[in-house]
């Protein structure tokens, strides 16, 4: 257990960070003019963010694992369907004596598409098929930028005001982040060289804009009275409902692989890539697609998933590279 727990903590450093910049907002919450100033500023962020995806993204590596067909259609089946399926059932009997907010946001983790760099670097730990991790996860955020506005459109109720359909949410959504990926892909040819030889330096863009997203977002529902609305026991809850979904998830993902015949290596990404959700992604959707004032608490769901599935994978992708190993 101590091990597993820091493979978890050299993996996720970002932890303590998230954690720092939620308490800054409840603390020190941005208001009036600053407010907007922060709302803008990530905005940018979430740009440059999906821009620098979209550069990042080869595709020789595209290339390479995308005829393993049948290994990424089982990760999107698991990502777009089993888990919304889970999800929505989740809701169902939590209805009537769970936070409504909290629910919403439950649901919307269900339709977020996979992590790219966790279930990479679980599949590297555990003796995967990286090359394939790398298409799987990849290839399920692209879709995502497409897919999970779709789903949110029609399982969730999002309209921004009374007259504003969740499809104008949609193209919102595709404009900020569809556009920026498919720039930074497209100049791939003339950027990428610079971005592969300087990918440590670069990292730290994607978790300023998560953090610079996060605590606008909590900003705004501090102001709104986040923290009287959720209670500890709404927390509990939360953490519960998330470890049963997690549960079954990798079950499902266990089971499927071996129903499919799938080789070890494929079977690990499957377990990984198939059972994540990405905050990468989801705290910048749920920016275009929910009013400011209901961010914090929808991402909030997100946010204590995201440690649960980082603290069980690292659980299980050391014990599984200990089997390869001996």
């Amino acid at each position: 257990m101590l091990r597993s727990l820091r493979v978890f903590l050299f993996w996720d450093p970002f932890l303590l960070l998230l954690l720092g910049v939620v308490a800054a907002a409840t603390l020190f919450p941005v208001r009036g003019a600053a407010a907007i100033w922060a709302a803008n500023a990530a905005n940018v962020a979430i740009a440059l963010l999906f821009f620098m995806h979209g550069a990042k993204l080869s595709r020789a590596a595209i290339v390479q694992g995308a005829g393993n067909w049948r290994l990424h259609v089982l990760t999107l089946a698991s990502t777009y369907v089993l888990f919304p399926a889970v999800g929505l059932l989740l809701v169902a009997l939590m209805r009537g004596w769970a936070n409504p907010l909290l629910l919403s946001g439950l649901l919307f983790l269900t339709l977020l598409p996979s992590t790219v760099q966790a279930s990479i670097a679980f599949t590297s730990i555990a003796r995967g098929n990286v090359a394939a991790a790398v298409c799987s996860a990849s290839l399920s955020n692209v879709l995502g930028i497409v897919f999970t506005p779709l789903l949110v459109a029609l399982l969730m109720a999002v309209q921004r005001g009374a007259q504003v359909s969740p499809w104008h949410s949609v193209r919102t959504i595709l404009l900020q982040l569809l556009v920026p990926f498919l720039a930074g892909h497209l100049l791939r040819p003339l950027i990428g060289g610079v971005i592969d030889r300087h990918k440590k330096l670069l990292q730290p863009v994607d978790r300023t804009s998560i953090l610079l997203v996060v605590y606008s977002a909590f900003s705004a529902a501090v102001v709104e009275g986040i923290w009287n609305r959720v209670s500890a026991t709404d927390l509990a809850e939360l953490l519960a409902a998330s470890a049963v979904m997690l549960a079954l998830v990798m079950g499902a993902m266990v089971l499927a692989a071996r129903a499919a015949g799938l080789p070890r290596e494929d079977a690990v990404v499957l377990l990984f890539a198939g059972s994540k959700k990405s905050l990468v992604s989801g705290v910048p959707m749920a920016g275009a697609l929910f009013p400011a004032a209901q961010v914090g608490i929808i991402v909030l769901p997100l946010m204590v998933f995201h440690q649960l599935q980082l603290f069980v994978c690292a659980a299980v992708a050391a014990r599984l590279q200990r089997e390869a190993d001996t």
